[in-house]
């Protein structure tokens, strides 16, 4: 027996869905694709993304025989680097291990790297209809409000309690769209600012509502720590107009992306190892620091840019050279890329090679 919020649900969702394309399609790749971009993304930024992707990679093949490089500079300025190479590790599983065809069942998209519990559901019921709960934020959202669930969500408690919820109202004849409808109420009229409550078709029964909980819904245990971090970055060229740049390592953020001669670093000092005195510069100049906000740190950055004669063997070691006319082929964290476009910087280093 259908649950009872189902049916006018679906209605809703019928009459004011978005017209996003990966809801147009069954394609399972395409959608997978949306999914991880859309995690800790929206869906107005993830769109130009997606669009991106399917351009450059039209299949799985395609992204799994792709550089490293290449995947990373499409994904430059959504953040989260680690989901663009799960998604790269994962397209060369799809190859290697499934014979290029995407995995057609919950239990085998779960084994893809960066795949978990709410993503296979969601490719699952989208692409095969399978009956499986998706259960995202909007959807914890939603659900809290509407049965009025004090549980924190990020709770191990809490996910099995909200999932156990999903599961037994999820309409096991049209999972797939059903999902959608939930996902989509939450993101249009239960958001977590300011939502719609006086035209919601659920405010006669929405237990937040009628018991003035809706501010207070869902509740998390968990508070996010935000640390400080200042770092000092040296754009620095030899007369040819070529800069140094190398690939950060892993255990930190931005593995694998491009940055530029690192001269501190107060998180993590291992990670600094050339000083200013390093070079002998002709011309230097310090820029205005910025400031750079991820989700657990507050980056506090500064740029100098110097030029020098030449590179020594030493620093060569350890970085390599780049033209300043290919800065765009490297994939650089944002904060990097943003520096680099700016209109100041790009008019000092043109001014500077051009005489």
């Amino acid at each position: 027996m259908i649950h009872p919020i189902i049916r006018p649900l679906l209605t809703w969702y019928n009459l004011n869905k978005r017209d996003l394309p990966w809801r147009n399609t069954s394609n399972p790749y395409h959608i997978w694709l949306s999914e991880i971009i859309l995690q800790q993304t929206r869906v107005d930024q993830g769109m130009e993304y997606y669009l991106k992707f399917v351009r450059l990679f039209p299949d799985i093949a395609t992204l799994a025989a792709a550089h490293e490089d290449l995947v990373l500079r499409t994904w430059q300025g959504l953040g989260y680097y680690s989901r663009a190479r799960n998604l790269h590790f994962a397209a060369k599983q799809v190859v290697q291990q499934f014979d290029g065809k995407f995995p057609d069942n919950y239990n085998e998209i779960l084994l893809l790297k960066g795949v978990g519990t709410y993503t296979a559901a969601a490719i699952a019921s989208f692409a095969y209809n399978e009956p499986k709960a998706v259960v995202d934020g909007n959807v914890y959202r939603f659900l809290s409000r509407y049965f009025g669930i004090k549980t924190p969500i990020d709770s191990a408690i809490g996910k099995k309690e909200f999932q156990k919820i999903a599961d037994e109202i999820l309409d096991k004849k049209n999972p797939g769209t059903c999902n959608q409808a939930m996902m989509e109420f939450g993101a249009m009229v239960c958001k977590p600012q300011n939502p719609f409550c006086d035209s919601c078709i659920f405010n006669e029964s929405c237990l937040a509502l009628r018991n003035n909980l809706v501010k207070e819904l869902p509740i998390k245990e968990k508070k996010v720590k935000v640390g400080i971090r200042n770092l000092h970055y040296l754009l620095v060229f030899d007369c040819n107009a070529n800069f140094l740049i190398r690939k950060r390592g892993k255990n930190d953020i931005w593995e694998s992306l491009y940055e530029l001669v690192l001269i501190s670093d107060d998180f993590n000092e291992a990670s600094a190892k050339l000083d200013l005195q390093s070079f002998d510069f002709l011309i230097k100049r310090k820029f205005e620091p910025t400031k750079h906000i991820l989700t657990h740190q507050h980056i506090y950055a500064t740029f100098t840019i110097g030029i020098v004669k030449e590179f020594s063997s030493k620093v060569l070691i350890s970085f390599e050279e780049v033209s300043w006319l290919n800065a765009n082929t490297k994939a650089f964290p944002r904060l990097i890329s943003r520096f680099l476009e700016k209109s100041e910087v790009q008019k000092f280093i043109d001014g500077i090679f051009k005489n």
